[in-house]
């Protein structure tokens, strides 16, 4: 099976459970399934940001990105954060080649629109090429990719790394595509985790401002992916990483997982 797994939040911040997913993630690969990585680490963008005097700003979930900010992403994104991680894996034992949308033209980005305001230099997947990652894949290797783009202006954009890892599900035609959080899952408006989330719903909740901020562009990731064909789309808190094993033979125990119907 082909299994896209977005790593985000406390797994890029703490090692203990950095190292629970990248084991997760190793075990899936030993057991033969085609597994590729996709993070973000905007919570070490932002200090490092604060370090240099910005202070940044959201819109629904999106960071505004000016060329400074994109310059710096490039570095904490594409340096810092995703050699750690390639690190972690190969320190276990899996080989990971690690990568930005803009080696090899992975994955082309287009500016990304918003009615609000101008996000700058935020972008969203375009065109996905997926003979680099089809090459690791043939290697015995895990691509590990983190979320910047190159437009056809040349220039790199800050992409959403839930999109990113939905647009690279597609392309693949993932099984499966997991996101490992901070939070247990996405919650009704009294606190519990929705366990099994039918698409039908997200827009009510959305209307009625219980979910907000990082989780709109994650739940619209998981809608975009199964509308396009990804078979499962889960929620699973990073704490829990080492339950990914279990997901191809029944439904998890934790988390959310977001359905069709």
């Amino acid at each position: 099976m082909k299994v896209v797994v977005k790593i985000g939040g406390a797994a890029l911040e703490e090692k203990s459970i950095g190292r629970s997913c990248a084991q997760a993630v190793a075990e899936l690969a030993a057991d033969g399934h085609q597994v590729a990585v996709v993070h973000g680490g905007g919570a070490t963008l932002t200090r490092v940001l604060l370090r240099m005097g910005k202070k940044s700003e959201f819109v629904n979930g999106l960071r505004v990105t000016d060329a400074e900010t994109r310059d710096a992403a490039v570095m904490v994104l594409a340096g810092i954060i995703n050699k750690a991680l390639v690190a972690e894996l190969v320190t276990i034992g899996q080989p990971a080649v690690g990568i930005c949308g803009g080696d090899g033209l992975t994955f082309l980005a287009r500016k990304k629109k918003s009615a609000a305001t101008d996000l700058g230099f935020v972008g969203e997947i375009c065109s996905v090429d997926l003979r680099w990652i089809q090459a690791i894949w043939s290697a015995g290797g895990v691509p590990v990719i983190c979320s910047v783009a190159l437009g056809a202006d040349g220039q790199y954009y800050n992409v959403n790394a839930d999109q990113m890892a939905s647009a690279c599900a597609i392309a693949c035609h993932a099984d499966a595509l997991i996101f490992l959080t901070d939070v247990g899952g996405v919650t009704d408006a009294n606190g519990a985790v929705i366990r099994w989330l039918p698409v039908q719903q997200i827009s009510g909740l959305v209307k009625d401002a219980v979910v907000a901020g990082g989780m709109l562009p994650k739940l619209d990731a998981c809608q975009e992916a199964l509308r396009r064909g990804v078979g499962r789309v889960c929620i699973v808190p990073s704490l829990q990483a080492r339950a990914l094993q279990q997901f191809y033979f029944s439904k998890l125990e934790c988390g959310t997982e977001v359905i069709s119907a």
